[in-house]
C-alpha cells in the first residue's frame, strides 16, 4: 500500500483501498466505501495537507472518534464519545482561533425556529428559520426536541417526516451562537442529555422508513447529520451536502459521526470532514448518504 501521513496522523492511501488507512484517494471509478474518486490525487493531498496543518488537533481527533465507532453499537455510545472530543476541542487553541478571527456576534431571535402539525398518523416538523437556511440554535434544538417528543411518547403516531421552510433544509449550527456556552462540559452536558440524534435514533428504530428527512438546498453539518438518522433520506436535484466543522477547529457534533458513518462508512465521513468538499445528490445516491432523489 502507498500512503501518505499528513499532520494530526491522518493517512491517506493511494489507489489501492485500504482498511487501516483514514481514506484511500484514486483517479479511478470506484464503489468502495473506503476510497473517493478525485481528479487529481495530488492535488487532493496539498489541499489536504494544507488543510491538516492548519487544524492538526481536529483533524487527528476526527480520525480517532471514527475509528473508535463500532457501527453495531447503540447510538448513545458514539455519540457521547464524539460529544466528548468535541468538548475537547472547544477548549483547544484552533477553536479559539477561529472566534477570533469570527470575533462578537449575535443570532437573530426567531419566534418559531421549528413548526410541526400532526395528520392523521403523521408528524410533519419542519425547521423553521429560512433567513438563516434553517441554521441550528439552541432556540431551534429545544423546538425540535419538543416537537419529536409528541412522536416519541405517542404510539399512534406512526410515521414523522422532517423537512424545512426556506431555500435549505438546514446550513449546520449557526455560527453566530458559537462560543456561547461558559464552558465545554456544559456544552457536553446539553448537547448529550438534550439530543435530538438521540430522540431521532429512537424513532427510526420503532419506526424505520417511516421516519424520513426531505432535504434540500443547503444539508450541511448538524443538518445532515441529524437527517442521516432518519430511515429514508429524501432529496431534491438541488441539494448540497457537506461537513464544514472543521474550518472552525472542530468536529461533526451533532451525532454524525454515527449517523454518516453507519450510512457511507468512517472513511467517507473522514474525507468529507478532512476535506471540507460537499458532494451532489447523485454522489450522495450512490454513497448510500441519501435514498432517493426527488
Amino acid at each position: 500500500m502507498t500512503a501518505i501521513e499528513l499532520p494530526g496522523g491522518v493517512v491517506v492511501a493511494i489507489e489501492t483501498p485500504s482498511d487501516d488507512a483514514t481514506f484511500t484517494l484514486t483517479e479511478h471509478d470506484t464503489d468502495d466505501r473506503r476510497a473517493v474518486t478525485v481528479a487529481s490525487v495530488s492535488a487532493a493531498i496539498d489541499e489536504l495537507r494544507e488543510r491538516c496543518d492548519r487544524w492538526p488537533q481536529a483533524a487527528g481527533i476526527c480520525d480517532d472518534v471514527l475509528r473508535a465507532f463500532d457501527p453495531d453499537a447503540p447510538a448513545f455510545t458514539g455519540v457521547i464519545t464524539e460529544s466528548l472530543a468535541y468538548s475537547t476541542l472547544q477548549s483547544g487553541q484552533e477553536f479559539a482561533r477561529w472566534l477570533s478571527e469570527r470575533g462578537p456576534a449575535q443570532a437573530p431571535a426567531s419566534p418559531d425556529p421549528v413548526v410541526a402539525e400532526r395528520v392523521d398518523d403523521t408528524l410533519f416538523v419542519k425547521f423553521n428559520r429560512p433567513q438563516r437556511h434553517n441554521a441550528f440554535s439552541t432556540d431551534a434544538r429545544a423546538a425540535l426536541l419538543e416537537a419529536l417528543e409528541v412522536a416519541r411518547v405517542d404510539p399512534s403516531v406512526t410515521a414523522v417526516v422532517l423537512s424545512g421552510n426556506g431555500p435549505s433544509f438546514c446550513s449546520g449550527g449557526d455560527l453566530a451562537e458559537f462560543g456561547s456556552f461558559t464552558d465545554p462540559a456544559t456544552a457536553h452536558f446539553a448537547r448529550t442529555r438534550y439530543s435530538p440524534a438521540l430522540v431521532l435514533a429512537e424513532l427510526t428504530a420503532r419506526l424505520g422508513n417511516r421516519c424520513r428527512a426531505q432535504v434540500h438546498g443547503q444539508v450541511l453539518g448538524s443538518g445532515l447529520e441529524m437527517a442521516a438518522f432518519c430511515g429514508r433520506v429524501e432529496s431534491t436535484a438541488d441539494a448540497v451536502f457537506g461537513l464544514p466543522e472543521l474550518s472552525l477547529g472542530l468536529i461533526p457534533g451533532a451525532g454524525g459521526t454515527v449517523s454518516i458513518t453507519r450510512r457511507i462508512g468512517r472513511w467517507r465521513t473522514a474525507y468529507l470532514v478532512l476535506s471540507g468538499r460537499t458532494i451532489d445528490p447523485p454522489t450522495a445516491l450512490r454513497w448510500g448518504l441519501i435514498d432517493a432523489i426527488a
